[in-house]
């Protein structure tokens, strides 16, 4: 899926306002009627350069976007969260923590 066709799950159309704040390594971003952020005007998802920083997100690092549509969320999680937690469950998978 694109940002848009999150933007859009979400309700979430050019100049709708957000707050975006870091928890955990994660860039989470929701809808504020008052907030800082809006989403620009070709549908495009601004991530504050601090927030990125923050999150150790490099410019032009994929990153994983997770909209959380009953929440109004929009999770941003940095490649490097990604591939932490699959190397987690693929070592869950390989019968490494003895739960089969």
């Amino acid at each position: 899926m694109s940002v848009q066709q999150l933007l859009r799950a979400l309700g979430w159309s050019p100049y709708h306002r957000l707050d975006i704040e870091t928890r955990h390594g994660m860039i989470i971003i929701c809808s504020a009627n008052d907030g800082l952020h809006q989403v620009g005007s070709r549908g495009d998802l601004p991530l504050p350069a601090n927030a990125r920083h923050m999150c150790r997100i490099e410019p032009g690092q994929p990153v994983l976007l997770a909209a959380i549509v009953a929440h109004d969320l929009l999770v941003v999680h940095p490649v490097s969260t990604v591939v932490r937690l699959l190397a987690d469950l693929h070592t869950h998978l390989a019968g490494g923590d003895n739960d089969r």
